[in-house]
């Protein structure tokens, strides 16, 4: 038996379990994954506990993914620079490994699902939240032309910039500077706005022909932007392929097995309709 637990508040509504446990069907592996509630007051037991009882390891969902990295011994480099961590291992020596696995499964999506190429792309990231770190590192990775971040705190952007610069071509400009910017291949969403029903201003004068918005979110905080690039003619797709990616990536460091991500996406993909 495999245990494993997601932690974060809310996490009633997490696929998580479903996702990994149809992960661990494909290598006919027992695995206990339970979604746990948890606080930042009560993490630090929790993870201790689930180690102590034999767990392999965890996932961990807002708003606790900054505190999973502080308690971790290492991290990885995704990790360090975003400051959280999606995903803890536990070592046999005692010693807890942080990972953050957003961005592989954002860049795994786009590249299998999608067919975009991220090497030479011009890439308008909205949003320098958590969500938005915790990609940038992977992104660069893969050779874009350029990626432009714009948020509302410019400040933040600007942060971000500074952060991941040494990776490659990275730039920030305020909302209203991205009319003069030369049109983008892609347009990444990383704001929580959707959960909020609401959408950030886009336009399609922003895309070159052929061009896609991509957004991180899925399910019900999907609709406000999906609806808003449907009606602007704007090529769409949501993040629930990056959210069973990065979820692979999370059970290939527990089990050293890679499962069929796009097997699981249709599955979900067909209960939600």
């Amino acid at each position: 038996m495999i245990k494993l637990a997601v932690f974060g508040k809310p996490v009633v509504q997490s696929l998580s379990p479903r996702i990994h446990n149809l992960f661990a069907k494909q290598f006919g592996l027992d695995i206990d994954y339970q979604a746990i509630e948890a606080t930042a007051e009560t993490f630090p037991d929790q993870v201790t506990e689930l180690s102590a009882n034999g767990g392999r390891g965890c996932n961990i969902t807002a708003p606790l993914k900054r505190n999973a990295w502080q308690l971790a011994d290492r991290s990885s480099d995704s990790a360090e620079r975003a400051q959280a961590a999606n995903t803890l291992v536990f070592h046999s020596s005692g010693e807890r490994h942080a990972y953050n696995t957003d961005g592989q499964g954002l860049v795994n999506d786009l590249n299998s699902r999608t067919d975009f190429q991220l090497s030479g792309a011009r890439i308008c990231l909205v949003g320098a939240g958590g969500a938005a770190a915790g990609v940038l590192g992977t992104m660069l990775q893969s050779g874009p032309d350029c990626i432009v971040i714009i948020n509302r705190t410019a400040e933040r952007a600007a942060g971000l910039e500074k952060a991941y610069s040494d990776l490659g071509p990275i730039r920030s400009c305020r909302p209203e500077e991205i009319g003069s910017e030369p049109a983008f291949d892609l347009i990444v969403n990383a704001t929580s706005l959707g959960h909020r029903g609401l959408a950030p201003e886009l336009s399609c004068s922003w895309l070159k022909p052929g061009g896609l918005c991509y957004d991180m979110n899925y399910g019900q905080a999907a609709e406000p932007l999906r609806r808003l690039c449907e009606k602007a003619g704007i090529p769409y797709s949501d993040g629930l392929g990056m959210l069973v990616g990065q979820a692979a990536v999370s059970f290939q460091l527990w089990t050293e097995r890679s499962p069929d991500s796009g097997v699981v996406l249709k599955q979900l993909r067909h209960s939600f309709c």
